[in-house]
């Protein structure tokens, strides 16, 4: 089971995990990787840390649209 993080709320993480999901699937359809979906919300950084794990490319993509604005910005 997947924790959102603290800052969330829980209606908004499980909504957050749906739109990441549903974006992965599109990019996984298109023959893309992981890394490709990552890249797509400019988050090419953590390609490495989702080590082609389409699982921990959701939750990285998720938490980065959760983050507060004051984090989006580093």
């Amino acid at each position: 089971m997947q924790m959102s993080p603290e800052y969330v709320d829980t209606m908004q993480w499980h909504q957050t995990l749906g739109y990441a999901r549903q974006v992965c699937a599109r990019v996984f359809r298109d023959g893309g990787a992981p890394a490709d979906a990552l890249g797509a919300f400019g988050l090419a950084r953590y390609a490495e840390k989702a080590d082609g794990d389409w699982s921990k490319a959701v939750e990285i993509i998720a938490e980065a649209m959760c983050a507060p604005a004051s984090k989006r910005a580093a």
